[in-house]
Parts: structure tokens; sequence; C-alpha cells
């Protein structure tokens, strides 16, 4: 029988599991409780693979973790001036450098605050100027 372009010539495809990665898995996973028993062993005597590789599987890396540190800021002037006092407490060691891109982090929020912020109180004033304007145009209509 000639295949047709695009026909499988097994529409059903093989059946989950029956393959050599299922029987492999199935093999290891009858094993597996003799294997770890004889990995813990191995560690307890001193193999620094098999600490290794425990210590590896079982416990999540450790991440770095930064600590507070205080930075010399000034709660007042532009943030121009503040980010540039970030940058010298840097360039001075007074402050690390994940620190210091913190701060310079948290003045960009601040900035982008700010603008949101500015920008809703110039369209509240244009919408009750634009709202007085409309009134006064009715009344200026009605009479």
């Amino acid at each position: 029988m000639p295949w047709k372009p695009g026909q499988s010539g097994n529409p059903a495809g093989r059946r989950p599991g029956t393959g050599e990665v299922a029987r492999l898995r199935a093999a290891i996973a009858q094993a597996v409780p003799e294997i770890l028993d004889r990995l813990v062993q191995q560690a307890r005597e001193g193999d620094m693979q098999a600490i290794k590789l425990l210590l590896e599987r079982t416990l999540p890396p450790l991440k770095p973790m930064a600590l507070p540190e205080p930075l010399p800021l000034r709660a007042t002037g532009s943030l121009a001036e503040r980010a540039e006092a970030v940058l010298a407490a840097m360039a001075a060691g007074q402050a690390s450098p994940d620190a210091a891109e913190a701060a310079m982090a948290g003045l960009a929020t601040l900035a982008r605050l700010r603008t949101i912020d500015d920008l809703a109180r110039r369209i509240e004033a244009l919408e009750a100027k634009g709202g007085a304007n409309a009134r006064a145009g009715e009344a200026g209509r009605g009479a």
C-alpha cells in the first residue's frame, strides 16, 4: 500500500510507555530504594561525590542576600541631585553597587510616580476648566 503525503502509516501511534526510555525508567524505579541507601551509606563514609550529589539534589542552592546598608541620601533636592549623591556614595565606597542600583531604581520609580501625579492634576484642572467653560457657554446660549 503506497503512502499518501500527510497520512500516517500508524494513525493511532505508539502506545505510551512502550519505548526504551519507559523500560529503563521502570527498571531504575525498582532499584531506587537500594541506590539511595547505598548513596547515603557512601556519603556517611566520607565519599565527597556522594555527599555532593545528595546535597545538590535535596537542598536548594543558596542565593546571595544583600544586607541592608544605610545610604547617605538627602530627603531634599531634585531627583537628579539625589541620583548624583547615590553615584558619589558608590564611587567613594560608602555604598555597594547593588545598594546603589536598588536606590537608583527607587528614584526612577519615584520619578515615574511624580510624573503620573502631575499629569493627573493637570487633567483634573483641564476638566474643571472645561466644565466651567461649558456651563458658561450654555448659560450664554440660553439667555
